[in-house]
């Protein structure tokens, strides 16, 4: 008997314990990881969200840039962390195409995280060097299979938004093409303003500045609408490109084990800071938006990631291209 009340009033204590935890959480500064490099779009989406979220959770929410591999090493630094909601992933749609892009990761995509919630499906746009002879998208897909084997294609690297968008571009005009991998989104896109490549497709959180300034020429953004702050672009399928739609979605993660209230403690304000307004104008600027409430939720991720894991698989053992 004397046993019996012993366990008893120990899982009593650990679920005290818990609770007692989400009740006070945060109490500590929270890091949220970003994959990639400083500067790049998903780091700039990051750290709106994570002013925001700190002014909600009343605790200092920070970055910490943790590149290479594609992002999976900092996928794998969250995945191997302490659950207790201290250490966060906020990853794009590499999350999905790294478990086909890798055939040897050190995690277990779908098992290794506990899921927040989206934070925004930021459009892609198909820029050129400015001098590029082109005129529109027809004149650009005609000029890249006339000349597909110099015609040069930049990328931030396996598993960034570039080489998946670029991807996409040649395997919807089934034409390969010169890639040419950087470390980085900002050195792709020096040399595409230097004219020493041809073609980028990227998010417009790292585009929108430089097609208004017009030092890259703007051939097609791969939404289904025109962008408000892109009103002059056509999209791919008004210029005749009818299955080159992508968009590079972005998903707050964390450790697998988090406990539940913790999680839902997070969730809630992911879902404050994207209805932030200065959040809400900062994405405007950049040609996107938040994500709503609804997807703000770990249902809503995990939905998307397993989706999307089987929605590229097929394309990148199409293409051919892994990581390892």
């Amino acid at each position: 008997m004397k046993k019996l009340v012993a366990v008893l009033a120990a899982g009593l204590s650990v679920v005290g314990t818990l609770g007692a935890q989400a009740q006070t959480f945060p109490d500590r500064n929270i890091t949220v990881v970003v994959p990639f490099s400083a500067g790049g779009p998903t780091d700039t989406v990051t750290r709106l969200v994570a002013e925001a979220m700190s002014k909600d959770l009343g605790q200092q929410v920070l970055v910490e840039n943790v590149g290479g591999a594609g992002g999976t090493l900092g996928a794998g630094r969250v995945a191997d962390a302490d659950p207790d909601g201290y250490t966060l992933l906020l990853h794009h749609i590499g999350m999905a195409t790294s478990a086909t892009l890798y055939r040897k990761l050190p995690y277990d995509t779908l098992n290794a995280f506990d899921y927040i919630g989206l934070v925004t499906e930021v459009p892609m746009t198909l820029v050129a060097r400015k001098d590029l002879e082109p005129t529109d998208l027809k004149s650009l897909v005609e000029y890249a299979k006339a000349n597909k084997d110099t015609v040069t294609v930049a990328n931030a690297g396996i598993g960034a938004a570039s080489h998946l968008c670029g991807m996409m571009f040649m395997s919807a005009i089934d034409t390969p093409l010169v890639t040419v991998p950087y470390k980085g989104t900002g050195p792709a896109m020096t040399d595409l303003l230097g004219g020493q490549v041809d073609i980028m497709c990227d998010q417009t959180t790292n585009t929108t500045k430089q097609i208004q300034g017009g030092t890259i020429k703007a051939y097609a953004v791969t939404t289904p609408e025109r962008l408000q702050v892109l009103p002059d672009i056509p999209t791919s399928t008004e210029g005749g490109l009818n299955n080159f739609d992508v968009s590079i979605w972005h998903g707050l993660y964390a450790p697998k084990g988090t406990p539940a209230d913790v999680i839902d403690r997070l969730s809630k304000s992911l879902q404050v800071a994207l209805a932030d307004q200065n959040v809400v104008d900062r994405f405007a600027e950049l040609g996107t938006a938040p994500s709503p409430a609804s997807d703000a939720t770990p249902a809503a991720l995990k939905a998307k990631l397993e989706g999307e894991i089987a929605r590229w698989k097929p394309v990148i053992e199409a293409a051919g291209q892994y990581a390892d």
